[in-house]
């Protein structure tokens, strides 16, 4: 298990499981989604059995939000006051089309209340993409190209962890954590898509405690 190292309020908790399991820490089931690569944002403690979305926040004590990755980045959001939290599941698509975005709007508080925490993801010296990929972010934001490396014709290194960050800075967040591992390169902790093609999947959650505690 990995503990954010972010200074969000004493009732929001949050761990990441390197192998995507269930922590018995947790105080309920959590809330999983069916990822597809999108925008969509749902309200944890109201959702159905798995919708389709691929973030979501929670006001409830004792609801967890949950996402599933395996190269793609996992960003877990709180604000200060300890009254919501969110998790998103932003692969290479849903980040490109805001999904970051959207999660802070779902919040509903001043984005720059909000504080954020990077999880592990592939790293900026090993994910390599198409141009369509750089396509797909610069048209949305052209202070996306700083992200990309050339590697080789028609190849790029991107660096999911800064357009990240700066995808929560435009819209307000700049209380940005974590970031600092890869996917890919650590084998020993992480399981990786791209590299073994791997059912395996890391879960982060994040949840709220009564504030009686």
């Amino acid at each position: 298990m990995i503990v954010p190292d972010w200074p969000a309020p004493a009732r929001v908790r949050a761990l990441v499981s390197t192998r995507g399991e269930a922590d018995p820490a947790l105080p309920a089931p959590p809330a999983w989604l069916r990822q597809v690569h999108g925008t969509a944002v749902v309200d944890a403690a109201q959702a159905a059995m798995e919708p389709e979305a691929d973030a979501s926040v929670a006001r409830v004590p004792g609801v967890v939000c949950a996402v599933k990755s395996a190269d793609c980045l996992p960003v877990l959001l709180a604000d200060e006051s300890g009254g919501v939290v969110g998790a998103a599941h932003a692969g290479w698509r849903g980040l490109a089309a805001g999904v970051l975005e959207a999660t802070v709007d779902a919040m509903q508080v001043p984005p720059r209340t909000l504080l954020a925490w990077l999880g592990p993801a592939i790293g900026p010296k090993v994910y390599e993409v198409g141009e369509e990929v750089r396509a797909a972010f610069l048209a949305r934001d052209a202070r996306a190209e700083s992200a990309f490396v050339p590697n080789r014709p028609g190849h790029w290194l991107l660096d999911l962890y800064a357009v990240a960050r700066q995808r929560l800075a435009a819209r307000g967040v700049t209380r940005v954590h974590g970031g600092g591992y890869c996917t890919f390169s650590d084998a020993a902790r992480f399981p990786s898509y791209r590299r073994e093609r791997t059912r395996e999947r890391i879960a982060a959650f994040v949840w709220l405690e009564s504030r009686s505690r």
